[in-house]
């Protein structure tokens, strides 16, 4: 007969859970059970010193877990009975040494002395250097330059680069722009942000062109012949640094709704570059309807061409202990602006015959009211495409570039547009110099080496002047290099900071160039060294200079302008940490200042000093 369902679960047992009763004893057949693996090794039966896994060590250490690699998954969350305690006995050891120690710590002259281990074979200590580090042993007297160790007699001992990461003081520079309580701080960026942007963007078309271009002197490109100098010179030209919405020509592109954002090359390259920057700057963004001008104030940081701002130990300012007034931050740029003001006019040659036109005139010229002749200069309004795939309109920005000369081609006899700029060198020995190379001893034979020693130093400027050559289109970037010279005459007057209101009426130009002091201790006086040409885009990989990173920080930017109501905003980079700060600043803000700027030009003028205005 077949047996029914409700037979069988009348049949199961009573208890909730199936199989074999459970147990909590740890006894098998009366012997205590634990956790075994076949991989286990078999130490003492019993190890009445054990202290648990928190045991302390030799030295102090905690031994924690320390024969983890006996362990199997098999038992691993228990703790074994049979673990394997290796060499446990000698902690309870302790080594007697009747010895005296020396408390007084000796420098060693002749064949001995202290050092770190570490790799290669580090810096040398000189005979009589003192050390003060652990190990002793070796030979020569040699010591790794870990930390602050200064040589003896000797003097070889010394430190090399300046100061350490861990003991480098901090620097408190000055805000390039007084930041008033009635501004309000609307975004703060930081540099790691800006580093990760990206925004392809193409070549960029020509809107406009105005001016005319000198050919370029190529006597410069050759080496000066031996025991001869080619001395820097004064050449007085009307050259214009006009900010954005001053520009009568972007006004003209603006009503016509060319572009959405507008600006100048010296402006948006500083924007692009941002993140190579360590003094303070400073962009006056003005947001009207749909359009947004990038502007800069009169007498700004950006007019100033800086002087190893990226060096490892930068110029000290005035404040910080220098008394050198000739090699602090500002007297060094106001010497190297006026340098490339005066050195792109003296590189071309001047001829109203053989001139290269633009189809417009200088728009800032009017030779009934000018008493200079004008400078060779070229100004082109390009455009180009910010836009992005989810944006409903196109997003155009126009950009004034400027271009400081032209020269034939030696294969084909086509013209090629020139920008010019020029690196001044100062006391190679003086603080700040960053470990350049005596120019005067070293161009010839290890020019490589003097320039990438500028790329260190001066990563931002270069930078900045790689992006306007390649927003302007030029096919090449004159680099010239001057140095200072001695003599009882000078064509220059001395530089001094009073006449920097002059600085913004008068000035710019592009082709790279090296100038350098002729006598450390002056400078008013430098001489010609020589000039080097590039392709600004092959230049900006030797720099790893990314244009597509510099858009994406523009457009950033100008992102969170579009967002805000119109009005006047101000880009400042803080003076001391790599950050940006947009503040929103009431319409009034600096038109006070630019009328009291204008006002100090015009009594400069009357002293005898010509001013274009």
């Amino acid at each position: 007969m077949p047996i029914s369902l409700a037979d069988l679960v009348s049949k199961l047992p009573s208890d909730e859970t199936w199989g074999p009763p459970t147990t909590t004893d740890a006894l098998v057949d009366g012997v205590p059970y634990a956790p075994y693996s076949k991989g286990d090794k078999l130490g003492r039966m019993a190890d009445w010193t054990a202290e648990g896994k928190d045991r302390e060590g030799r030295g102090g250490r905690q031994q924690y877990n320390r024969n983890w690699k006996d362990q199997q998954v098999y038992g691993a969350g228990t703790s074994s009975l049979f673990a394997v305690q290796v060499a446990e006995d000698e902690s309870t050891f302790s080594v007697v040494d009747n010895t005296r120690a020396s408390t007084k710590t000796r420098g060693f002259g002749r064949g001995g002395a202290t050092f770190m281990r570490g790799r290669g074979r580090g810096g040398r200590e000189a005979r009589g250097g003192r050390g003060t580090f652990q190990r002793v042993g070796g030979r020569g007297g040699q010591q790794q330059n870990y930390y602050d160790q200064r040589g003896g007699r000797g003097g070889r001992g010394r430190r090399f680069g300046g100061w350490k990461d861990y003991d480098k003081p901090q620097r408190n520079r000055d805000s390039s722009v007084n930041i008033k309580p009635d501004w309000t701080m609307l975004e703060e960026i930081d540099f790691n942000r800006l580093a990760k942007l990206n925004l392809e963007t193409s070549t960029g078309e020509d809107i406009e062109s105005y001016g005319f271009l000198y050919y370029y002197d190529r006597l410069y490109d050759r080496p000066p012949v031996k025991n001869t100098e080619r001395k820097l010179n004064v050449v007085d030209r009307a050259a214009y640094n006009v900010t954005t919405s001053q520009d009568p020509i972007i006004h003209e592109l603006a009503e016509k709704d060319e572009a959405t954002i507008f600006a100048t090359d010296n402006i948006l390259s500083m924007l692009m570059c941002a993140p190579r920057s360590i003094y303070s700057w400073d962009i006056v963004i003005t947001r009207s309807g749909n359009k947004i001008f990038l502007d800069k104030r009169d007498g700004s940081s950006l007019d100033m061409v800086s002087v190893n701002e990226n060096a490892a130990d930068a110029p000290l300012e005035a404040s910080e202990g220098n008394k050198d007034t000739l090699n602090f931050p500002g007297a060094l740029a106001l010497e190297a602006t006026f340098i490339n003001h005066n050195f792109v006019n003296q590189t071309v040659i001047e001829s109203d015959t053989t001139r290269y036109e633009m189809p417009h005139e200088n728009p800032f010229y009017n030779p009934s009211e000018e008493t200079e002749a004008l400078a060779s200069k070229a100004y082109k309004y390009r455009r180009f495409d910010l836009s992005l795939e989810k944006d409903e309109d196109p997003l155009h920005l126009i950009v004034r570039t400027e271009l400081d000369a032209v020269v034939k081609n030696n294969i084909s006899g086509e013209d090629q547009l020139l920008v010019i700029k020029a690196l001044n060198e100062f006391d190679h020995k003086a603080q700040g110099s960053g470990g350049a190379l005596d120019w005067r001893s070293k161009l010839t034979s290890q020019r490589g080496a003097v320039v990438a020693t500028e790329m260190k130093n001066n990563s931002c400027k270069l930078a900045r002047w790689t992006v306007q050559s390649i927003l302007a289109r030029a096919d090449v970037m004159k680099v010239g290099f001057v140095s200072s010279r001695s003599s009882s005459h000078s064509p220059f007057s001395p530089i001094s900071p009073g006449t920097y209101p002059f600085i913004h009426q008068k000035l710019k130009r592009r082709d790279n160039s090296f100038v350098s002091r002729a006598n450390p201790k002056s400078n008013d006086r430098h001489v010609i060294l020589g000039v080097m040409g590039y392709d600004p885009r092959k230049f900006a990989e030797q720099m790893n200079l990314n244009l597509n990173n510099g858009w994406g920080i523009v457009r950033t930017i100008i992102d969170m302008v579009r967002g805000m109501k119109d009005g006047k905003y101000v880009l400042v980079k803080d003076p001391n940490k790599s950050l940006l700060r947009l503040y929103e600043v009431p319409a009034g803000t600096f038109e006070e200042e630019d009328e009291g700027a204008l006002g100090a030009v015009e009594e400069g003028g009357e002293d005898g000093n010509e001013v274009v205005i």
